[in-house]
């Protein structure tokens, strides 16, 4: 097989990075060519009334502005020809485009208020049952019902002939070659999508008042969508690469690059700001006590992955964030982990879920005010805060397996961890003593191996995911943690279960 060079771009809810991946003779290979930070900017803007409010918006020029960027930093340092190019990002956010391709307006960051009180305005529209049966998607505040539902009550003045909705890969699809299409694993997750069909849902999209017009084609992942403008590639010094649809919801390509030796033995954790934690299941299972638990049905590649939308680092990210205001520097992670480690354990307990720790304007109060509210001592440093947060989250990992194994009949024997958050050995090690099961961690950069992978299977490379396995397995370190002190941690979790309701 000759070389395939390939080009993913992986946006997270915090940072940017794109990655060259070569496949060659069998063999993958893949390279950071550029990382970047980025976050939600918040906007204190008076309304109709004068009450001044708070809008948080992503920068849509500076992300385009860094994939300009690392193309040609690819140009420069590793070729000029790119096979491919594929997009994932955070499964959330879009925008409206008028009939010229411009925007109108920011682009709402998915923890913005305006949503607060849209999921009870969407099951006011259709029943929430009729919605769960249709589309397998949990109720969250992000939602993107909720936020189109949000735009046409409150903005529909802007829609006038020719607008158009993109979700955020699309949006920069767009940019790069004019795409106006998503893959199913990015629309699984809308709560608009048939869950069964792969389409738009007729019936929900009419509840909620939603012109089906303005809403992109749904494309298989690893579609190939087009190619890069010729302006575009002339600007950063490359071919005009093929757009290929990478399975364009991070979650999807981080499942589909963990290596699953039994699809229905392995837990699944995809492991950063948002823990994605499930198993692969062949079809949607929506019954009464999938939707009680809000668990999701979200569209995989040939298959469902049946997984709870968990809090990840989150607490920890604004913990550190707001230390680092204080302090005038950031306490690297190693730092943290030390003292997290030197903590006493199991003085107090969280469930990550709670409404408290969305979106607070200081996470060490929420944390602080949930330990008083049910009556547990208020840790009294940092690392017992770190401690509090990586405990309880292993323990949320434990209670979350118990209740999808339950709704999907199967036992799960094995956990693997995928993503950033793999890096972390004792968040690793809690989790592995906390459900009493082998751990294997890795590929770190999971999200962007299975972006690439996607891609291969859009070129032709190989015919399947599970064909890709092997080729992971050889290709990344896998990090084994096995489970230990597990009768402390079977004590600590029926208190978190008190705990956590």
């Amino acid at each position: 097989m000759s070389k395939q060079r390939m080009f993913a771009i992986d946006l997270g809810a915090s940072g940017g990075k794109c990655f060259a991946g070569t496949f060659e003779d069998g063999g993958f290979s893949m390279q950071e060519v550029h990382r970047f930070s980025h976050e939600g900017t918040s906007f204190f803007i008076p309304d109709r009334n004068g009450a001044v409010v708070e809008r948080a918006h992503w920068d849509d020029v500076l992300l385009y502005r860094n994939i300009v960027n690392a193309l040609q930093i690819h140009a420069r340092e590793v070729s000029d020809h790119i096979d491919s190019i594929g997009i994932d990002s955070w499964g959330a956010d879009g925008h409206f485009m008028n009939e010229d391709g411009e925007m109108l307006g920011k682009i709402y960051c998915y923890r913005d208020h305006h949503l607060d009180d849209m999921i009870e305005q969407v099951k006011a529209r259709l029943d929430p049952r009729r919605i769960y049966e249709i589309t397998g998607i949990h109720f969250q505040p992000f939602n993107v019902s909720n936020q189109l539902y949000w735009f046409v009550k409150n903005r529909r003045d802007l829609l006038r002939p020719g607008c158009f909705y993109l979700p955020v890969p699309t949006v920069f699809y767009y940019y790069l070659g004019g795409v106006r299409k998503v893959d199913s694993s990015w629309a699984s997750v809308t709560q608009l999508m048939d869950a069964r069909e792969r389409k738009w849902s007729d019936e929900i999209l009419a509840a909620l008042d939603i012109p089906a017009s303005v809403l992109p084609e749904i494309v298989d992942p690893g579609a190939v969508l087009g190619r890069l403008h010729e302006q575009v590639a002339s600007l950063a010094g490359v071919n005009r690469a093929r757009l290929i649809a990478a399975a364009a919801h991070d979650t999807a390509s981080a499942f589909a690059a963990a290596p699953v030796e039994t699809p229905e033995d392995a837990l699944i954790i995809s492991s950063g700001t948002w823990s994605l934690v499930g198993k692969l299941v062949p079809r949607p299972v929506t019954t009464d006590a999938a939707m009680e638990f809000n668990i999701s049905n979200e569209g995989g590649i040939g298959n469902t992955r049946l997984l709870m939308n968990c809090m990840g680092t989150w607490p920890i990210q604004e913990l550190r964030r707001a230390w680092a205001v204080a302090d005038g520097r950031e306490m690297p992670h190693g730092e943290l982990s030390e003292l997290a480690r030197n903590a006493p354990p199991f003085e107090a307990l969280i469930d990550p879920d709670d409404g408290g720790f969305y979106n607070p304007p200081d996470m060490e109060a929420a944390i602080a005010g949930y330990c008083e509210r049910s009556g547990q001592p208020v840790p009294g440093t940092r690392g017992a805060f770190a401690r509090a947060v990586f405990e309880s989250l292993a323990l949320k990992y434990r209670l979350v397996n118990e209740r999808i194994c339950g709704v999907c009949g199967s036992t799960s024997k094995v956990v693997n961890i995928v993503g950033g958050g793999c890096k972390n050995e004792m968040l690793n090690q809690f989790t592995a003593d906390a459900l009493g099961l082998p751990v294997l961690a890795g590929p770190e950069e999971a999200t962007a191996v299975g972006n690439f992978i996607v891609q291969a299977r859009g070129l032709g490379l190989i015919e399947s995911i599970r064909e890709a396995q092997p080729v992971i397995r050889r290709s990344f370190p896998i990090r084994s943690y096995r489970p230990a002190q597990t009768e402390v941690w079977d004590r600590a979790y029926e208190r978190f279960r008190t705990i956590a309701g």
